[in-house]
């Protein structure tokens, strides 16, 4: 059975988000991406192995280079994920602006 690197595990390092940062705007080569950084190569290239592996992360050769580009349907996950919480706390401020207007009018 082949082990998959969880979405959420790799989205909690703040150098990977700012990796798919990077990408959601233009493919990059792993030496382009590690430039960014003040991180060693060998250490974003690291980062990059795992963003791939949960492919959040593609990538495409062109002649010699490898390209990694942002992978949108594979975040579309975690909006998802999200979206039940979304509602959660969307529905819980406007059940306090409701108590907070009722008490702002009965001070009044």
């Amino acid at each position: 059975m082949e082990m998959r690197r969880d979405v959420f595990q790799a989205i909690a390092d703040p150098t990977r988000r700012a990796i798919l940062g990077l990408l959601a705007f233009q493919a990059m080569t792993p030496g382009a991406i590690a430039e960014k950084f003040d991180s060693s190569r060998q250490t974003i290239s690291k980062h990059i192995q795992i963003l791939t592996e949960c492919e959040l992360l593609n990538q495409t050769q062109k002649g010699r280079e490898i390209y990694y580009h942002f992978n949108p349907p594979k975040m579309k996950e975690v909006d998802l994920w999200l979206e039940t919480f979304r509602k959660i706390w969307e529905q819980r401020l406007d059940k306090m602006g409701h108590i907070l207007k009722q008490n702002k009018t009965k001070v009044k």
